[in-house]
């Protein structure tokens, strides 16, 4: 299992490094600057509304079905019949509700506007994240690796020749931009459907009301931790839009940095879609799930500590390179937003395990805690801080919540404290501090210090043996 793991884990983290670092920085970043902090804010708010409410579209099913799939493939063909119509009946509630509440806290019609088409990329997205969840529960990974790229690669194709081609007249609207995810998410839901058809027995759709009630009693615990979740991930630039007279120009000067947070804690995500089905399968099975666990948090946790340290030592050579305005304070977020990265990627894992084993009633109450604790945390630092503001409230947050999981993780699958383990890592996490204040310091280019730091970071995690190359070599070699 560790084997397979590995080898589908470097398949998947190479197509995703090819597409989503060309889509964040080239395309994402490009879109920003040319249309201006204060519309893209007004973008990135109306965006992440969207997202919040689209719980009511998923209902836990994602996460409900893959688990489900992996623990018995003889389920597709029925679940994926009903689930079809059901996703369509929800996307129904998912759009009253949705306009209902934008009406609600003031949106005007230009708002309203562009609220449609990104009200309905959601309920697009959500079609292909629960056909992706059937992939990878049938544990075809490479498929889904390459279904994981499609719709960002289409969107660069896309918006690159709407940027750069020279077949517009005026300068580009942030509209296009939605329109084109609109295009890449329709291509990608048609061929990630194809895939699955042909992996079912037989695809009736139907309205089996037994069967659809029996998946909304399953899946409403994996709908509340989804909800929780999204919530005090995404509500920070719906709170600094209301909030704030400036509302847009502070979204958009958040977007800016948590952008990259965003496109780094793709790769815990990436694990995650792997991690999810395998521990489920191996739970069924009455495997350990102790060793696959400390492989992929050591693999996951020392690039985050990299990335993390690295951002906040650099983190105005990283914004002065990516952005044209805003930088000083930009800078300062992108460098607490950057410290989340630590805590975000380790709860992928822990939320992963936990979610495997069935302990959604655990993961709820800890996600409700991290809502409850983020919106205070922004209605008592954005009036002072405004953007900073979120940013405090986010890592705040994260911090506490993932050490929630982690003791959550050792109490209910009852691993062993590994002490030699974290003594190592709190001094690796301590070299790597130290590391990146003197070479930081140095008289090079700031692009060539970041890559001595990486570099000779690299180094000491292999030095006090947190990375062992050749063992995962032999894994995947001789498993």
């Amino acid at each position: 299992m560790k084997k397979k793991f590995l080898t589908n884990l470097f398949i998947l983290l190479f197509l995703n490094f090819l597409v989503k670092p060309f889509w964040v920085l080239g395309i994402d970043r490009t879109v920003q600057n040319v249309v201006g902090a204060a519309e893209y804010g007004f973008y990135f708010s109306l965006f992440s509304f969207s997202i919040i409410l689209n719980i009511l579209l998923d209902f836990g099913i994602t996460n409900f079905n893959n688990r489900a799939i992996a623990r018995d493939h003889a389920n597709l063909a029925s679940y994926l019949s009903n689930i079809v119509i059901l996703k369509f009946l929800l996307s129904i509630v998912y759009f009253i509700v949705s306009f209902f509440i934008a009406f609600i806290i003031g949106y005007d019609s230009v708002q309203m506007k562009l609220l449609v088409i990104l009200v309905i990329n959601q309920f697009i997205a959500s079609l292909i994240l629960y056909m992706r969840s059937n992939v990878s529960g049938l544990q075809m990974f490479r498929t889904d690796s390459f279904l994981s790229v499609l719709d960002r690669a289409l969107m660069i194709i896309i918006c690159g020749v709407l940027l750069w081609g020279n077949i517009t007249e005026g300068k580009f609207r942030i509209e296009w931009f939605v329109y084109a995810q609109t295009v890449a998410y329709l291509l990608t839901l048609i061929v990630s459907f194809i895939i699955v058809l042909k992996k079912a027995a037989f695809f009736r759709p139907g309205f089996n009301s037994e069967m659809l009630i029996k998946i909304i009693k399953s899946s409403y615990p994996y709908a509340l931790l989804s909800m929780f979740m999204i919530i005090y991930v995404r509500i920070d630039s719906v709170m600094l839009e209301r909030m704030l007279d400036d509302g847009g120009v502070q979204a958009g000067i958040y977007a800016q940095s948590y952008r990259i947070l965003d496109a780094a804690s793709m790769m815990g995500y990436l694990f995650a879609g792997i991690l999810l089905p395998m521990f489920s399968k191996m739970i069924k099975q009455k495997q350990s799930v102790e060793e696959l666990t400390h492989l992929s948090f050591l693999l996951l946790i020392v690039p985050a500590i990299l990335v993390s340290i690295g951002s906040l030592f650099f983190r105005n050579e990283i914004i002065s390179l990516l952005y044209d305005s805003h930088i000083p304070v930009s800078a300062d977020i992108f460098g607490i937003l950057m410290l989340a990265f630590i805590p975000v990627s380790v709860g992928y894992i822990s939320g992963s395990l936990l979610t495997a084993n069935g302990n959604l009633k655990t993961l709820n109450i800890i996600a409700l805690s991290g809502v409850i604790m983020n919106v205070i945390l922004n209605l008592i630092l954005i009036p002072k801080y405004q953007a900073m503001g979120s940013a405090k409230a986010s890592l705040i947050t994260q911090l506490i919540t993932v050490l929630v999981q982690i003791i959550a993780v050792y109490r209910i699958m009852k691993f062993k404290p590994d002490i030699l383990r974290n003594i190592k890592l709190a001094g690796y996490f301590a070299l790597v501090v130290i590391l990146g204040f003197f070479v930081s310091k140095t008289s090079f280019f700031w692009v060539y210090e970041l890559l001595i730091f990486g570099l000779l970071g690299i180094i000491f995690a292999w030095s006090v043996r947190l990375l062992k190359p050749v063992s995962f070599i032999r894994i995947i070699w001789q498993e």
